[in-house]
């Protein structure tokens, strides 16, 4: 049952916004819940199932290889910040099992995020590797400036599901599934409210990349560099917080 739940949503996004393109400045509207997530990889909830996509991952970079497509979607409560993550994936990799490691290096997707508008260089970065294994960083004087001070976020939560088998490129992998959640409090020093109020927007990424075999490097609103780079927040689309639950609970 499981796997069927998971291949229907994946099936079904992937068709609805399949033919879709990341627009220069891409926009999303976060809605609530409306019920608790249980952070489990599976995705199953029907606040999962009705929340939109944020649309296709565009892939800035392509040189050769298929460009394996992400679904992506966003959801939010009182406590959290929540990231869905479904990424076809042929060949599914993962070595890193140590937080704060080259998480980049392995199949991994990427949450960053500015949460003040009026700063925009001021942003966040959660990368996440197919174990569930992350590196975190607070950049709060923007990209390319050392970090002087370690930072860690507190109580994320990740939780995966691999349909196929890892570490093994003999055969073909379906895709895999990343959930997180993220409590706010982590960025209380930075958003102009915590948890945000309904209207409030943040300036924010999603990004992947592709693990050993057909390395892809893709996003959700594309980056100007002329090679992969995503720490860009000057391209970060915008999501806004609505107070109106997921669809399925209208």
């Amino acid at each position: 049952m499981r796997k069927i739940l998971s291949v229907g949503l994946v099936t079904a996004t992937l068709f609805v916004f399949g033919g879709a393109m990341a627009l220069p400045e891409a926009t999303y509207t976060i809605h609530r819940a409306g019920t608790p997530i249980t952070v489990d990889g599976r995705l199953d909830e029907p606040a999962w199932v009705g929340a939109p996509s944020v649309g296709a991952f565009v892939f800035p970079w392509y040189e050769a290889g298929k460009k394996e497509q992400t679904v992506a979607k966003l959801l939010w409560d009182d406590e959290h910040l929540y990231a869905a993550f479904i990424c076809e994936d042929a060949h599914i990799s993962a070595e890193h099992t140590e937080r704060d490691s080259e998480v980049w290096k392995d199949d991994t997707v990427e949450v960053f995020t500015a949460p003040d508008p009026d700063r925009p260089q001021m942003y966040f970065n959660l990368e996440m590797n197919v174990l569930g294994i992350f590196l975190d960083q607070f950049h709060p004087e923007g990209p390319g400036v050392p970090v002087e001070e370690e930072w860690n976020a507190d109580g994320v939560r990740i939780s995966t599901t691999v349909v196929g088998t890892l570490n093994d490129d003999s055969d073909e992998d379906e895709y895999w599934i990343l959930e997180a959640a993220i409590p706010f409090a982590n960025f209380r020093e930075v958003a102009k409210h915590t948890p945000p109020e309904p209207g409030d927007v943040w300036r924010l990424n999603l990004n992947r990349l592709g693990g050993k075999t057909n390395q892809q490097f893709s996003q959700w609103t594309p980056s100007q560099a002329d090679h992969p780079q995503f720490h860009s927040p000057d391209d970060f689309g915008r999501v806004t917080f609505s107070s109106a639950a997921s669809p399925f609970h209208r």
